[in-house]
């Protein structure tokens, strides 16, 4: 009789462990805020949705260079069981055979995702990660700049031509006591510009080609300053970025995502600014903006890859992106969340982030990745901006440069 008692309980303590065993999965992100981010996330607010699901998450955060982490983990075995893709280095991830292609319950997350951020990780005719956040660029402006110049604010039915007369203005009436904008030698800030034209960074041959949209648009960014004398280098304010010079009210507007949102918050918390979409191309009537985005990837050969396929749908999900929203650290990948009671709030904050969250949805929108070049690809448009912003080429002749330089890259 007690040798029944003893089999049973050893059986029920056997059955009791196994119906509690977890699959372990571990993630890794990037290091500062998003470490907060992510152990309050894991821990705290989809906890008991991990619990139920039969996880176990282990987050680790990696200080210093994240692709070069990730690359060398890969190739060495020992990279965690998902991870983050930032979208400019998405292509050689995929390429190399680590990514695994979203399974049918991602598949069925991504439908809800913003498409053009979809997009962004479909590579040959196959999804890979789900996007967990982005950005794209707005145009800010300072309320009391334009107040004291008797200037209408910019709006979201701006043209090109429309913002360039209001700086024009604004500069008239306040002369040296502020520019318009500083202009930046950055393809991520000019890039709006020309993708507004219709122009795309590689053409069906894959060949890199700065036509006259494209021509178009680098000489309105450029002529801001040297011609319109409404720009300015931020190197001139003895600023790195736009922001800063925004942020000390030295201009009127500034071209910048939502990661501006903290900076004014910490550096100019009495700022009172608004911001709009884009404006658009006069000729074609069309926004452009950029994607900058960052996906979670799954280890194509981790151990427990259908577990892990699980834990980027429960990192993704309506409930966990809506935390990341109300939380003002991040804007959500969700399509649905356009209606989010967070952006009815009416402050500079909110709006700021509304505009940011509509530029994916409107216009040509293109992410911020290169292909196989990586960022080394921007370098000639950097350098024929940089070079005629500081007069040292005419507009033709940095455009000539910068084509040749494509030609010799693109050859291969």
């Amino acid at each position: 009789m007690k040798k029944t008692i003893l089999a049973a309980s050893l059986l029920a303590a056997s059955l009791s462990a196994t119906a509690t065993e977890k699959t372990e999965v571990t993630i890794a992100g990037w290091g500062g805020n998003d470490v907060v981010v992510l152990n309050n996330l894991v821990k705290e607010v989809l906890a008991d949705d991990f619990e139920e699901a039969g996880l176990t998450v282990k987050y680790q955060a990696v200080e210093g260079d994240f692709s070069q982490f990730i690359t060398n983990s890969l190739s060495a075995g020992t990279a965690p069981d998902a991870f983050y893709v930032d979208v400019v280095f998405a292509n050689t991830l995929v390429n190399s055979g680590k990514v695994a292609a979203n399974s049918e319950s991602l598949a069925s997350v991504s439908s809800a995702v913003i498409p053009s951020l979809n997009s962004a990780f479909t590579l040959n005719g196959k999804q890979y990660g789900i996007a967990k956040d982005f950005n794209t660029i707005a145009l800010q402006y300072n309320k009391d700049i334009f107040d004291d110049a008797g200037v209408d604010y910019p709006t979201n039915s701006d043209s090109w031509e429309d913002l360039r007369k209001k700086l024009i203005a604004v500069k008239d009436e306040l002369g040296d006591e502020v520019s318009g904008i500083c202009v930046m030698p950055d393809y991520a800030r000019f890039a709006p510009f020309a993708l507004a034209t219709g122009w795309k960074p590689f053409n069906e041959e894959g060949k890199t080609v700065l036509d006259e949209n494209f021509e178009r648009a680098f000489n309105f960014y450029t002529g801001l300053v040297s011609e319109d004398e409404v720009g300015i280098l931020a190197t001139d304010l003895g600023q790195g970025w736009g922001g800063g010079c925004f942020g000390t009210e030295e201009t009127a507007v500034a071209l910048e995502g939502n990661w501006i949102s903290g900076y004014l918050r910490d550096k100019a918390p009495n700022l009172p600014y608004g911001t709009t979409l884009m404006p658009t191309d006069p000729k074609t009537g069309e926004r452009g903006n950029l994607l900058f985005t960052v996906a979670w990837g799954v280890n194509a050969d981790g151990k427990n890859v259908e577990a892990t396929q699980k834990a980027v749908e429960i990192l993704t999900s309506q409930k966990a992106q809506e935390w990341v929203l109300d939380s003002g650290l991040a804007l959500p990948s969700r399509e649905s969340l356009s209606d989010a009671k967070f952006f009815e709030v009416e402050d500079s904050e909110s709006e700021l982030a509304k505009q940011v969250f509509k530029g994916a949805l409107e216009g040509n929108v293109e992410p911020f990745a290169f292909g196989d070049y990586g960022t080394a690809w921007m370098t000639p448009i950097n350098e024929a901006l940089n070079s005629v912003l500081l007069g040292q080429m005419t507009q033709k002749e940095a455009l000539k440069m910068a084509q040749a330089k494509y030609d010799a890259l693109t050859a291969k």
